[in-house]
């Protein structure tokens, strides 16, 4: 039986922590920048849980992630 694959999207753009969370980047942060103020840029440079409605498909399409 052959190995499943990840989907290379969806390893590119999560991560797991030691802990086993799996965390996310902000949105909105690549362009559009002048009207943005500067704390809500700063907010957006961290990472960020998933949400745990959203971790069943993250699963399905990367499960050696």
């Amino acid at each position: 039986m052959p190995k499943i694959r990840n989907h290379r999207g969806t390893k590119k753009r999560f991560r797991v922590t030691p802990t086993g969370k799996v965390m996310r980047r902000h949105a909105s942060q690549s362009h559009i920048l002048e009207k943005k103020s500067q704390k809500r840029k700063r907010l957006f440079a961290g990472e960020s849980a998933v949400s745990h409605a959203d971790l069943r498909q993250i699963h399905h399409n990367a499960p050696y992630l």
